[in-house]
């Protein structure tokens, strides 16, 4: 490794953009200790496209590919690489990386099933390279504060959280809608990121017991006319509840199926008060809004330790979580969301599932064993996971 470390994004499309993004505010805040070398799409006009944008903040343009493999092939100045693929093509993407020695951080999900997923672990345990999974939402000030206040005990002992969102959508969402693409839903696709703030927040989640229903057998081109139908085959309504090794309960509902009132609440209770995650936490003799308990936090923590959490003083989640893996590569610090946690928490999610393809619950240590894999079992015969 050189100077700096050699990075190559692969798959340009949308969350790629919050990538760029999140590498340009570390550019500009001078923090220059990586070069995006190369990217890859399979549509060149993207990886040119993504390229062109890292040149305006970089000052040199990276190659641009649309074979990941010719790229490792003909850039020896790559030592890691940032993935952020549709899921089915995660871990054909990522263990080929792996094994050609580049460390890894990968979007969430780790991979569309727990056992694709287990081949990058295995894989990434073998050649002792960094694997960082992207779960950012806990990089935000609002939770490292709330979580700062749980485990000062300002709301006693945890009892309960409930996570609801309750709407309707009806407009196409690409790949998204497409089990063998996605592995599942919003459940999946945005619930590992809720799934790993229940780790953070709550603890481990020991069991689970989940209805999944799709109401919705299409999407539309053009949802206000409901013109374009589109046959989607993923879940659109989640409802769950979640048994937590500490003793604590969850409720975990998640619907676009819902017509007319929409709402959404999450909320952690404990024997002394709550934490609402948009305005903060009540207690017995206590309201504090959830600015100024990010402005308690915000005081009472080291400026080394703010320098670690939010480099520069940038908040960007993505820049803070890519500034880790960067530092990691370095050999500087240990990545926060590593596979295991990544793998942990697609496990929650993956349980969702499962629970609701047996109609029992389901314990989260044997989705993880891959002891239960019945919803799993088309996607990984279909695309070949063995």
């Amino acid at each position: 490794m050189g100077e700096k470390v050699g990075i190559a994004i692969i798959g340009c499309g949308g969350m790629a953009g919050a990538h760029k993004n999140g590498f340009k505010a570390l550019w500009e805040r001078g923090i220059r200790d990586f070069e995006i070398v190369a990217t890859c799409d399979i549509e060149e006009g993207r990886a040119v496209g993504m390229a062109e944008e890292i040149e305006k903040f970089q000052g040199k343009r990276p190659a641009s590919y649309t074979d990941f493999e010719k790229m490792l092939s003909s850039e020896s100045s790559i030592d890691a690489v940032d993935i952020c693929t549709l899921h089915r093509n995660h871990h054909t993407i990522a263990v080929p990386c792996i094994e050609a020695g580049k460390h890894v951080t990968i979007e969430k999900p780790l991979a569309i099933t727990m056992r694709a997923g287990k081949k990058i672990l295995d894989a990434a345990e073998r050649k002792g390279v960094v694997l960082q999974v992207a779960e950012n939402y806990r990089r935000d000030p609002s939770h490292r504060a709330i979580n700062w206040a749980i485990r000062r005990g300002m709301i006693g002992n945890i009892r309960m959280i409930y996570w609801i969102d309750v709407g309707e959508r009806l407009w196409y969402w690409g790949w998204r809608e497409h089990k063998l693409d996605a592995g599942g839903g919003w459940s999946l696709d945005g619930g590992v990121h809720f799934a790993d703030l229940f780790r953070y927040h709550v603890g481990e989640v020991e069991r689970l017991y989940a209805g999944v229903k799709a109401f919705h057998p299409y999407r539309y081109r053009n949802p206000e006319k409901r013109e374009g139908p589109i046959e989607v085959d993923v879940e659109d309504t989640t409802i769950a509840v979640l048994h937590f090794r500490n003793g604590s309960m969850g409720q975990w509902t998640s619907t676009s199926a819902a017509p007319g009132e929409g709402f959404s609440r999450r909320v952690i209770y404990g024997d002394e008060g709550s934490i609402d995650f948009g305005s903060g936490l009540k207690a017995r003799d206590k309201v504090i809004p959830i600015r100024e308990l990010i402005e308690m936090f915000w005081s009472s923590i080291s400026e080394e330790e703010k320098e670690r959490l939010f480099p520069k003083g940038i908040t960007d989640t993505v820049a803070t979580e890519l500034k880790e893996f960067v530092d990691a590569v370095r050999g500087i610090s240990r990545v926060e969301t590593d596979g295991v946690e990544g793998y942990k928490d697609e496990a929650i999610s993956i349980a969702l599932y499962e629970s609701a393809w047996i109609d029992r619950p389901v314990r989260i240590e044997d989705i993880e064993e891959l002891k239960v894999e019945g919803y799993q079992a088309e996607i990984n015969r279909r695309l070949g996971i063995s």
